[in-house]
């Protein structure tokens, strides 16, 4: 038999990697957790941040969010699956 969960709430950090952010991207993730990274000037050329998380690295690509953990540890996670768990919290 299997038990059913929910997610605790809790509110996180995180920025979405895009060409416009990039800068702001790399100032979010510590250089300690980044290991690689580039944006080129056009389309067709990649915006990534190679990010080292918890189970080694991982890329994030443009249009994933970059997210800081409970912990403090950084991983990356796709738009959708993004959209799907969290919702923006209105600050006071």
């Amino acid at each position: 038999m299997t038990n059913k969960y929910r997610k605790k709430p809790l509110i996180i950090e995180a920025i979405q990697l895009t060409r416009n952010f990039f800068e702001q991207a790399l100032e979010f993730v510590p250089e300690k957790n980044r290991c690689n990274w580039g944006s080129g000037e056009f389309a067709e050329d990649a915006c990534y941040i190679e990010i080292v998380t918890l189970e080694g690295t991982m890329e994030a690509h443009e249009g994933d969010y970059i997210i800081k953990g409970i912990k403090g540890e950084f991983y990356p996670c796709q738009e959708d699956i993004f959209n799907l768990t969290y919702e923006k919290v209105q600050e006071q």
